[in-house]
């Protein structure tokens, strides 16, 4: 039967379609602060574990053993943890692209709760073998949280902020991992100034068994979230109801994974780098001086933490400041020019860790911190988002980013350990190491496109706008 049409039928493109859910101008506020605090006690959570691993589980975990060997243990640990983020990836990306972002989140972070409580309740005469194996069981669960945190907050924040303000929005999640990073070592510094005794008694379990507290808040403030508009506008079409997401995603945008996975590695190996090798590095070595010439180590472990944590509080400010930077010019370029920078400060940052002052090592941490790595660091949250359609977006995210953090921040402290022991080497190994991760960045950040003005990218968010404007306008 020939079919008819009547002058009712609807445009080629809706400019407003029925399926978006409006958002007020608070929820979408709500959802960039949720989205910060969430990330910030989650990153806490992880990093807390990061200082820890140097600075704590050698001496009070791994008792007994030779410091250097239990030192690596530790840190291999760590490494687990980074292991096991892309499997944390895959699957809280599989459900976040299929059932929502919002539930997700919640069980990222109850998990993260639980698993840093069970690390304050540790005993410390299992031995360094069992110690070994329950701390790299909680590790990979603690990974596997992580995992699934990240891509899930930074498009909760992405998604729900207006087409031009995107990258900025997505960096308000990124900046979750500088400000927990702030509160981690803050707290762990302020108990590692108790007396030694008491510090190894129960001070060291404090820092983990407090992040109940924060963990609670969180909770409730991410419950409150609405959930992401793209989302729902993805669903509604039904795009999320076909296909495997991780299967789609390599079936359509296999290059994009590829490229996204080596792009943040500099700017990753520097944060871990920074986080979990230094102050541990310039401490043990200010302690073998000390020993060979009879006097007391001109550097001090928790002032040094004090010194990382006040360089990671600027970098919540650079790190939004960059992705503004990718809102006017480009994702690509702010991400290139970083690069050029990176190359450029990193040896005088080394030349100022080797300098035994506090001051000049506090400079040397800015430098590395909220600049160096910032550079790179703010812009990658939209840079990876941008890559995917939103039903595939949540795992390839995902994946990108936690493969970036296994090959940059995982294996840093290790690296590390590798090239510059302590007391026996100087970090200018670790410079050229770092050059060589730029060029492998910038290589895949230029062979990527550039998304930032793309239409198809634009509409997606300019699609949620039309809806939202009408709403805070009051029609």
């Amino acid at each position: 039967m020939e079919q008819h049409t009547t002058g009712n039928v609807a445009p080629a493109e809706d400019p407003n379609p029925p399926a978006i859910r409006p958002r007020t101008e608070k929820e979408r506020k709500r959802a960039v602060i949720s989205s910060f605090l969430g990330s910030t006690v989650e990153y806490y959570d992880f990093l807390l574990y990061t200082s820890a691993a140097g600075l704590v589980f050698p001496k009070i975990l791994f008792n007994g053993m030779d410091q250097g060997l239990a030192t690596t243990l530790a840190f291999a640990t760590l490494l687990a943890g980074y292991l096991a983020r892309p499997l944390g990836g895959i699957l809280f990306g599989h459900f976040g692209d299929k059932i929502g972002r919002k539930n997700m989140l919640f069980i990222t972070m109850l998990i993260m709760g639980v698993v840093s409580f069970a690390i304050g309740l540790m005993p410390t005469n299992l031995g360094p073998a069992f110690a070994g194996i329950a701390l790299t069981i909680l590790r990979v669960i603690q990974g596997i949280a992580v995992g699934g945190e990240w891509a899930g907050a930074t498009l909760m924040a992405m998604e729900h902020s207006k087409g031009k303000s995107r990258g900025i929005g997505a960096s308000m999640a990124v900046t979750g991992g500088p400000a927990g990073a702030v509160l981690s070592t803050l707290v762990l510094g302020l108990f590692m100034s108790l007396p030694a005794d008491q510090f190894a008694a129960w001070g060291w379990r404090m820092p983990f068994l407090l992040s109940v507290v924060v963990v609670a808040i969180a909770l409730y403030l991410r419950w409150r979230v609405t959930e992401s508009p793209e989302f729902e506008a993805a669903r509604a079409r039904g795009d999320v109801h076909t296909g495997v997401p991780l299967v789609k995603l390599f079936k359509e945008h296999p290059k994009e994974v590829l490229l996204g996975c080596f792009a943040g590695v500099a700017a990753l190996f520097m944060q871990g780098f920074l986080a979990s090798f230094m102050v541990k590095y310039l401490a043990s070595t200010s302690e073998k001086i000390a020993a060979v010439s009879g006097e007391a180590p001109a550097l001090r472990s928790d002032i040094l933490l004090y010194l990382l944590t006040f360089s990671s509080f600027l970098h919540i400010f650079t790190i939004p400041f960059f992705a503004h930077l990718s809102d006017k010019y480009g994702r690509k370029k702010v991400m290139m020019s970083g690069a050029v920078v990176g190359a450029l400060l990193v040896w005088p940052m080394i030349a100022l860790f080797h300098s035994n002052n506090y001051w000049l090592i506090a400079l040397a941490f800015i430098i590395g911190n909220p600049i160096i790595q910032a550079s790179q660091y703010g812009p990658i949250g939209a840079f990876l988002a941008e890559k995917f359609s939103p039903e595939t977006r949540y795992t390839g995210v995902s994946i990108t980013f936690q493969v970036s953090s296994i090959l940059g921040a995982g294996v840093a402290p290790l690296v590390g350990q590798w090239l510059v022991p302590a007391g026996n080497g100087t970090l200018w190994l670790i410079g050229v190491y770092f050059v060589v991760l730029l060029v492998i960045s910038t290589t895949a950040i230029a062979l990527s496109k550039e998304t930032y003005r793309n239409p198809a990218v634009r509409k997606e968010s300019r699609d949620t706008e039309i809806v939202d404007d009408a709403v805070v306008q009051g029609y």
